[in-house]
């Protein structure tokens, strides 16, 4: 099972990954914040899985609501630039 969950994994960070440029999280430079490396915080999403379930969890309800969908609409260029527009969510 641990094989299936790396290989989409994989196949989805080809598709968003390193958007941010390549970020070291596990030690990321300067202060941490409130919330560092040893947080439960950190300690949730650096698995991937929770963290494609809470991101698609939260495009759909942000498109519950039709202000939100307007405003995407009128103001996004999502349909020219898909995978670019998720890499920046």
């Amino acid at each position: 099972m641990e094989a299936v969950r790396a290989a989409i994994e994989k196949q989805v960070l080809s598709l968003t990954g390193l958007a941010l440029g390549g970020v070291d999280f596990e030690n990321p430079p300067g202060d941490p914040g409130l919330f560092g490396p040893q947080s439960v915080i950190w300690q949730v999403h650096r698995d991937f899985t929770p963290m494609l379930c809470g991101g698609v969890s939260a495009l759909l309800l942000q498109m519950l609501h039709p202000l939100a969908l307007a405003g995407v609409w009128d103001h996004s260029n999502f349909r020219e630039d898909m995978i670019g527009r998720l890499r920046r969510t």
